[in-house]
């Protein structure tokens, strides 16, 4: 998918902040702002590719605007661009990936840049991504002897072995990159 026809949602209630990711991200793409949760779930369509979202918002919160967009089934990747430090709550969101703020205009169009390649691969791709995702940003968070003595974690773990597995089965059977993109568009 080309930059110049992907659409973000920059979805934070602080409008400067807001104002300023889309300003960072207007020229290599289509940029769409809101300021609340309500007013993200109005602008939401099938044409949005990635949602940077805020998770502390008045009123609708970006859990539940996130929430909200998986029960839609919506082909976008949400991003979790927020303050909120992540804690084990994550593992049961549907979040693609988790940005603390502050963040930098490079880290914005990176994540984008990389939200965008995984639009193009099939769910058992993008939940691998999301779980990887999850337990790096649980590493970077909590000590070692946290992470082991978690149960949750110790699953986490368990799919992302699983998950491994049968995306490394599924790439050894393809033959070249048309290939390797339809196969997960089909899983």
């Amino acid at each position: 998918m080309s930059p110049d026809q992907s659409t973000v949602l920059v979805v934070d209630d602080e409008q400067d902040v807001a104002d300023l990711y889309a300003m960072w991200l207007k020229d290599d793409y289509r940029v769409r702002s809101a300021y609340e949760g309500d007013e993200a779930l109005d602008v939401l369509d099938e044409s949005v590719d990635v949602v940077l979202l805020d998770r502390r918002m008045p009123g609708q919160s970006g859990d539940e605007v996130l929430e909200e967009i998986r029960e839609r089934e919506l082909n976008c990747r949400v991003v979790m661009v927020t303050a909120v430090k992540p804690d084990f709550d994550i593992l049961e969101m549907g979040f693609d990936d988790y940005l603390v703020k502050p963040v930098s205009k490079d880290d914005l169009h990176e994540i984008v840049e990389q939200m965008l390649t995984r639009v193009d691969y099939g769910a058992k791709l993008q939940d691998y991504y999301s779980l990887v995702s999850k337990r790096a940003v649980l590493e970077a968070e909590k000590d070692p002897e946290t992470l082991e003595s978690s149960e949750e974690y110790a699953e986490l773990e368990a799919e992302i072995e699983e998950l491994s597995a049968e995306v490394d089965d599924t790439r050894g059977e393809l033959n070249d990159h048309d290939d390797f993109v339809g196969a997960f568009q089909d899983l």
